[in-house]
């Protein structure tokens, strides 16, 4: 899946990055408006491709490996890498959506989970941690820390509150290619791993479940479950190191 060596971007490649970034981070909103009792995966998948090439952009999964959606749409117990179809979407559920958005040769990689209406206490902290989690990883995406500073700080900030990070799925660079090195796992040990470099851009996404860490493979090739069937949530941004600090250019958590 990757090439070898983590790829710096210039200053210039950045600003191309961030026009993909805003792009991918419109159309999450757009898609977290449409969650919504009765609604099926389809329909939202169909609403992203649509507004994707709207952009003058184009979806980056479609066809990854011969993936069948614009988005993955992955429901309460299913982490990631859900292929949208007919599901229809009931209140109390989570959703993790998944975007990639491809705009003049360059990728920006970011996903949110949502509630479906009211959801209950434990659902809504998961949300909240895996959130929290997040952004303590990003934060620690600037130049002279290592790697595993990010890990230890997604890893630290999840379990303080009882859940598991998955450690069999991890984050990516991200650039030209959807997947470059390094990989960015969720859990580590702070000051190890390559020193963060100005130019370096990562795709950090905690994968958190309720119960244990363990997951399992669905039987279509794809989707990936919690093992214990437990609920599980997915955050991600595309986050470029600077010598300013982390910038986000996947800004879904912004207005407009």
């Amino acid at each position: 899946m990757y090439r070898g060596g983590i790829i710096k971007k210039s200053a210039e490649q950045l600003e191309e990055m961030a026009v993909a970034g805003t792009i991918q981070a419109r159309c999450l909103r757009m898609l977290r408006s449409k969650v919504r009792p009765g609604v099926t995966t389809r329909e939202l998948d169909e609403a992203a491709e649509r507004f994707i090439a709207s952009q003058g952009a184009e979806p980056t999964f479609l066809g990854y490996h011969g993936f069948p959606g614009s988005i993955c749409a992955s429901p309460n117990s299913m982490v990631v890498h859900g292929i949208p179809g007919d599901y229809v979407l009931r209140r109390g559920d989570l959703l993790s959506i998944d975007v990639g958005v491809t705009k003049d040769g360059w990728v920006a990689d970011a996903a949110i989970t949502a509630g479906v209406g009211e959801i209950d206490g434990v659902a809504r902290r998961l949300l909240e941690t895996t959130e929290a989690a997040l952004n303590a990883g990003a934060a620690q995406a600037r130049p002279g820390n290592h790697l595993g500073d990010i890990s230890h700080a997604v890893q630290e900030r999840t379990e303080r509150d009882g859940f598991s990070i998955i450690r069999t799925l991890v984050g990516h660079g991200v650039g030209r290619e959807m997947h470059e090195d390094p990989q960015v796992p969720n859990f580590g040990q702070a000051g190890r791993g390559p020193k963060l470099e100005p130019g370096m851009v990562l795709a950090i996404e905690p994968m958190v479940n309720v119960g244990g860490p363990e997951v399992r493979m669905g039987p279509d090739g794809w989707a990936v479950y919690s093992s214990d069937g437990s609920l599980a949530a997915h955050f991600e941004f595309t986050v470029a190191v600077t010598a300013e600090g982390p910038r986000i250019l996947t800004p879904w958590h912004l207005d407009p």
